[in-house]
């Protein structure tokens, strides 16, 4: 019976130790407010976003995973570049048939007049 006795007024002790700790009722005060982790390395807002720029690209933890905001705004940036590079490949494969088909009709005519008599 004294043994648990001693057990209840230790872990009281403690209890107390750790909530005075806590709640500030040392002299250095209490703890300071934590600031949420934010995306540290963002795509570059300079340049086109590369291979490497999303290899690098780590995304910070919190309670339920990842912060849904960083990765919402990372995964609309990478769509957007990938949109833009679409529609530029797109362009220039039509001006490359575009191209290749007026040479195409260039040699099928004759260079003078005259070759056709």
């Amino acid at each position: 019976m004294v043994m648990f006795l001693f057990l209840v007024v230790a872990l009281a002790v403690v209890v107390a130790a750790v909530t005075l700790a806590v709640v500030g009722g040392g002299e250095s005060g209490p703890l300071p407010e934590a600031a949420p982790e934010r995306l540290h390395d963002p795509l570059p807002p300079d340049r086109p976003v590369g291979r490497a720029d999303v290899e690098r690209l780590r995304f910070p933890l919190s309670a339920r995973g990842y912060r849904m905001a960083d990765v919402d705004d990372a995964l609309s940036r990478v769509a957007a570049e990938l949109a833009e590079r679409d529609a530029r490949i797109t362009d220039l494969e039509s001006a490359l048939a575009g191209a290749q088909s007026a040479a195409h009709v260039r040699l099928d005519k004759p260079a003078h007049p005259e070759d056709q008599q």
